[in-house]
């Protein structure tokens, strides 16, 4: 059997499982299985390495920086994002990739024109820095909003978010949990009333279809993207990377 799985705390709602079982049955791959590995700390990682015919793991929160110092060897791009979330099992070895900036980048190019030169990314773990990759990539500056005291000079607190912020930055992703199901009544803490038409609201969610940070966003006539398509993306870019000899 060629196991393939999940790494993450909370995985009942996950996607990918779902995703690659669908993947398995429509290409008859019956000697393919893909597993959600729940793990309460990341030192549980030691365990999975032991799964017979592991091939190759997707990595979600809260592990994808955690995760790094348990690996034998990074991409070029996972170590410069400083986060992974797909590792192929090679001879023994563990690599780690980041196909988060990827499906990212792919899913958002349709939209971006010359009005998102400034980016505002809600939350500063290891989603935000491979989204926040991929925009530099295109030319986009990007900046931070954070809850933590431990900010740097292109992060914000969300207090200080006001009316020429959100008229600077036309495009805003959050990169956070909040408003996941089954939690859909919370969202990032944003002065919604400034939103216009000429912004662009991008939320890593896709489960519910619409967050309420989409939803507000979108009451005030902002272009708002789920992340269901970046999910997709990111997928096939991790099965690419198992499949590569």
């Amino acid at each position: 059997m060629k196991n393939f799985g999940l790494i993450g705390r909370s995985l009942s709602h996950s996607f990918s499982k779902k995703y690659f079982e669908k993947k398995f049955e429509d290409q008859d791959l019956r000697d393919h299985a893909y597993l959600n590995f729940e793990l309460q700390t990341i030192e549980e990682f030691k365990k999975v390495l032991k799964t017979p015919g592991l091939i190759g793991l997707n990595v979600t929160n809260p592990y994808k920086e955690k995760i790094i110092p348990f690996l034998d060897d990074l991409s070029v791009e996972a170590n410069e994002i400083g986060a992974v979330n797909c590792i192929k099992l090679v001879r023994g070895k563990t690599i780690g990739y980041n196909t988060d900036a990827y499906g990212f980048g792919q899913s958002i190019k349709p939209f971006l024109d010359t009005t998102h030169d400034k980016a505002l990314i809600l939350g500063t773990g290891g989603a935000g820095k491979a989204v926040a990759y991929s925009l530099k990539k295109t030319g986009v500056d990007v900046f931070y909003a954070t809850t933590s005291n431990k900010k740097n000079t292109n992060a914000f607190f969300y207090n200080e978010i006001n009316e020429r912020m959100m008229d600077a930055f036309k495009l805003i992703i959050n990169t956070t949990p909040l408003g996941l199901f089954p939690n859909v009544n919370e969202a990032p803490a944003l002065p919604y009333r400034l939103f216009t038409d000429k912004h662009l609201a991008y939320d890593l969610i896709y489960n519910p279809e619409q967050t309420l940070f989409l939803k507000q966003a979108k009451e005030k006539g902002a272009i708002t993207i789920n992340g269901l398509s970046m999910l997709q993306l990111q997928a096939e870019k991790s099965w690419e990377i198992w499949n590569q000899m």
